[in-house]
């Protein structure tokens, strides 16, 4: 299945359905992500609709007035009876409908897709459709395609197609032919949903198999990073990782104000350069419901933070939800084992808090670190922080190499933190910062000298 932004009529309404497990103001902030994904994938969002319910199993999921007043917000395309979606008509809420568009041209404004902020069985989805006549998507079907467009690496792309395949599987459909005629030849006796299930079988196992190859070579590249103390950028999607990326290692990492404009996991030295290096890993972003299939396909992709020697949770202060996005960020990381030995919470774009503001915050987070990605200030401030923490793990020592030894200096300041020289009559001395680890692999290559 492929969701694609028609670009004559892009326009997309939103569903919301209350529960008693989810409502009030839960609800209100998954519809406005809900909202913010929507147009990440290319659809204007022309209004919202909202239901209390007792859950969301129902055969319609909705109930038959709601289905005929969303039938008239889509121009009555479906099953809906008209008579009924008339009856109704005086009583659609025109004010949950977008203020962009004035009530007199609502006839104009239909919506072709109807987005749901849940996750619909195939049965419902087919239900809902045949109600309503345009396309009908749920929350998952929605994130899993923008994870589609946004996959760069291989790792990546194998893990979404996954993830899609495992979503598009329950939900193929017979053709018009197939409920009845049989295929010959190879495979007779089945149906063609029948050899279409068994081709999305087929292409899960072989997309397992070349995801397992694919990891293995990336286990054997964090293995040779090993030894390096390394950083881990993890955090809700739009907090503002790449650009703090960005601004700690000088590079060009990718960061736009979408949900997932970044979702390869991207490595890069701290900057300016320390020695030994420091590596800092810009991870997924999380979101709310995140499929479970997402979550367990990009093991591998959060094995960075795995790893990481030091964990910075980046939130966005100025989104009055972050604490509700970081109890997320809590949970995905808990779900695939990332449980760090030392953490910073970062509560980022201070820029857009008042000094009040960031005074309570500071106040409620004694120990976190403010930051502004566009103070230097800020970055310095946080630069210096990762090497103080870096350099608590390492043995400061006294070596002696005589002149005679040659490439043992320029190797020792390529990997080490030189703190003090001496030059002497046969030898330098010099005192060094490093790791346990490099600094018996020096001393080993001294005794061989």
């Amino acid at each position: 299945m492929q969701l694609t932004a028609k670009p004559s009529l892009p326009n997309a309404l939103l569903i919301s359905i209350s529960t008693p497990q989810f409502k009030g103001d839960e609800a209100t902030e998954s519809l406005a992500e809900l909202a913010r994904l929507v147009t990440t994938l290319g659809f204007k969002v022309v209004g919202t609709q909202s239901q209390k319910q007792s859950s969301t199993q129902k055969v319609n999921v909705l109930g038959s007035g709601k289905l005929a007043e969303i039938a008239h917000l889509t121009g009555n395309k479906g099953m809906v009876e008209d008579e009924l979606a008339d009856d109704l008509l005086d009583e659609v809420p025109l004010t949950e409908i977008s203020s962009e568009i004035p009530s007199d041209e609502l006839d104009f404004a239909c919506a072709d897709v109807v987005v749901f902020d849940c996750d619909l069985t195939p049965s419902q989805l087919r239900n809902v459709e045949n109600q309503l006549g345009v396309e009908v998507f749920d929350r998952t079907g929605i994130i899993i395609e923008i994870f589609s467009r946004h996959a760069r690496t291989k790792t990546a792309k194998l893990q979404v197609e996954i993830a899609r395949l495992n979503y598009v599987a329950p939900r193929l459909r017979e053709t018009s032919t197939g409920d009845k005629e049989r295929q010959m030849g190879k495979g007779a006796g089945e149906t063609t949903l029948e050899l279409n299930r068994r081709k999305v079988r087929d292409q899960l196992a072989e997309l397992k198999r070349e995801l397992v190859s694919v990891q293995d070579v990336m286990m054997d590249r964090r293995t040779q990073r090993s030894e390096l103390f390394s950083v881990a950028l993890i955090g809700y999607t739009n907090a503002g990782k790449s650009s703090m990326m960005r601004a700690i290692t000088g590079s060009d990492v990718e960061g736009e104000n979408k949900l997932f404009a970044t979702l390869d996991t991207t490595v890069r030295a701290l900057y300016p350069i320390t020695q030994p290096r420091i590596l800092v890993s810009d991870t997924v972003g999380f979101i709310k419901k995140l499929p479970h299939d997402l979550v367990a396909s990009f093991h591998s992709t959060l094995a960075e933070a795995h790893d990481a020697s030091l964990l910075l949770y980046v939130v966005d202060a100025s989104d009055p939800s972050f604490r509700s996005q970081l109890d997320v960020v809590h949970k995905v990381l808990a779900e695939v084992g990332v449980e760090g030995s030392k953490k910073l919470l970062v509560l980022n774009k201070s820029d857009q808090l008042s000094i009040e503001q960031q005074q309570s915050l500071m106040d409620e987070f004694p120990d976190a670190m403010m930051t502004s990605t566009r103070n230097p200030d800020d970055i310095s401030k946080l630069h210096k922080y990762i090497i103080d923490i870096a350099q608590e793990d390492m043995i400061e020592e006294e070596v002696v190499i005589p002149y005679t030894a040659k490439g043992i200096v320029g190797e020792i300041r390529s990997s080490m933190s030189v703190v003090k020289e001496e030059y002497e009559y046969s030898h330098i001395k010099l005192t060094v910062r490093s790791s346990a680890i490099d600094l018996e692999r020096l001393k080993k290559r001294m005794l061989n000298l």
